[in-house]
């Protein structure tokens, strides 16, 4: 998602897809249940990788050469790195999935266990950048890099082909704008839920005085708790792929849907979502991610919001390429009612179909006052995405934090089910106790929910820039 210095607005949809030979019931037992460990973990769960297609779409944006740009890569790759206390708990953690769901031992099992400033070097996978470095689009998904990958699907059951490889091709897709008071806000449209959520949840508070309520005041946390819960609701049925099912995009967002869907709300206590079903629009049409905010001397603003899914993905590395391989198939509705890892659930709009990209959470961002780009966001964090971009947003526009706090600030999730409220350490203890008294089930206290990057554009047009603190995250400047 970007804006151009000459005010033009791209989105890129590099969405995984679903492999030709996927179907409906792709992980549904004999028995007629769910295995949503095949969805999740292992070759089966794996979509047709869109990342390096939507590198090269992006590319035509570039000003620099390629060889430039993808030679950091290949050298971290080649010669290594000095990995983190975070990075190597994370290794650490997945030790006994890699040996399971993997068909030859990757370089990431390490028997002694990973230590912070261990190097951790990967000669399979900067081959495999060297091919795309020659090659471009065709160096990955063509050739000996695709023969690695199908070999590997063959060897673990997996259902990818060289047909789809050689078939998949990045989307240009028109961004999802909206106005909130003196900005207009742009985000990602389907099969992204993100920019549609952001829009609902945004317009049903624009009205209501915020500002006057304060920040994690009960009266603003319980307001936009009570939104989130009627938005998520909405994206569990009726949002997926636009190409293959009539999201009714336009009625979700009309101001009388809206408003029909705040007339059950009540500021003195909690609504129980089993009463919340999704609304009815007429007529009716139908956690581990990476997130980089870019801004330009010249104004070009760039929010990129990239995942493999799950933490490590599939936990499935391509033996001979070095790469991870997703478990983006979980993110499709295995079963109507059956939730997904992050407890999203979904019905026909997300079902699964090749070709089909599958519903995302990721909303990359751009705020724009009198045309100019004045923020640029976007967080990890699976289902809890969009809520974090509408709190940083609602930060800063409504209750005018300052960058850092805007960021750094405790927040908290609702997504409708599973039914609870959860938050962030640090969030006033308060607030939760009052809530709870309203009759707001309290989930378990996360240490962090996702780690947004923001670019604030200030008057005099220096970049106010944070790199959240919940992760390795960091700012740089050229």
């Amino acid at each position: 998602m970007g804006q151009l210095s000459n005010g033009k607005q791209v989105a890129i949809d590099y969405r995984e897809k679903a492999p030709a030979a996927a179907h409906r019931d792709l992980y549904i037992e004999s028995n007629g249940e769910a295995n949503t460990e095949k969805s999740q973990l292992g070759h089966l769960a794996a979509g047709v990788p869109g990342t390096v297609a939507g590198l090269f779409a992006s590319y035509t944006y570039a000003k620099l050469p390629f060889d430039k740009l993808i030679s950091p890569a290949i050298e971290l790759a080649e010669v290594g790195f000095s990995i983190t206390a975070a990075e190597a708990r994370g290794l650490n953690a997945i030790q006994a999935d890699l040996k399971k769901y993997n068909t030859q031992t990757p370089v990431f099992v390490k028997e002694q266990g990973w230590k912070e400033g261990d190097t951790l070097r990967q000669p399979q996978l900067a081959a495999t950048l060297k091919r795309i470095k020659a090659k471009g689009k065709a160096g990955f998904y063509e050739g000996e890099t695709a023969q690695f990958i199908v070999d590997e699907m063959k060897r673990g059951k997996g259902i990818i082909t060289l047909e789809d490889l050689k078939k998949y091709e990045a989307a240009p897709r028109t961004p999802h704008r909206f106005t909130y008071k003196d900005f207009v806000i742009v985000s990602m449209p389907m099969p992204s839920s993100g920019g549609l959520l952001l829009n609902q949840m945004m317009k049903m508070v624009e009205d209501r005085n915020l500002k006057s309520m304060g920040f994690h005041s009960v009266a603003s946390v319980q307001l936009m708790t009570e939104v989130m819960r009627r938005a998520y609701a909405d994206r569990a049925e009726f949002m997926g792929d636009a190409d293959f099912y009539p999201v009714p995009v336009r009625e979700l967002v009309a101001p009388n849907y809206l408003i029909s869907r705040m007339k059950d709300y009540n500021p003195e206590g909690a609504t129980d979502s089993k009463q919340i079903k999704p609304g009815k629009p007429l007529p009716k049409e139908s956690e581990e991610t990476t997130h980089l905010s870019v801004m330009d001397e010249q104004g070009n603003a760039v929010a990129v919001t990239t995942t493999l899914n799950n933490s490590y993905g599939s936990r499935t590395v391509i033996g001979g390429a070095g790469f991870f391989i997703n478990d983006e198939m979980d993110d499709f509705s295995v079963r109507p009612g059956v939730p997904n890892m992050y407890g999203a659930l979904g019905g026909e709009a997300n079902s699964i179909q090749p070709g089909k990209r599958m519903l995302s959470s990721m909303t990359p961002t751009l705020v724009t006052k009198n045309g100019k780009p004045y923020i640029v966001v976007g967080t990890p964090g699976g289902t809890t995405i969009p809520n974090q971009v509408f709190q940083t947003l609602i930060n800063l526009l409504e209750f005018e934090l300052s960058a850092e706090d805007a960021v750094y600030k405790p927040k908290f999730h609702h997504q409708w089910l599973p039914d609870e409220l959860v938050t962030e350490k640090g969030f006033p203890e308060e607030v939760k106790i009052k809530m709870k008294a309203m009759g707001y089930p309290m989930g378990k206290e996360r240490s962090g929910i996702g780690r947004t990057e923001l670019i604030r554009i200030l008057p005099d047009g220096k970049l106010e820039v944070v790199a959240d603190k919940r992760g390795d995250d960091s700012v740089a400047g050229f």
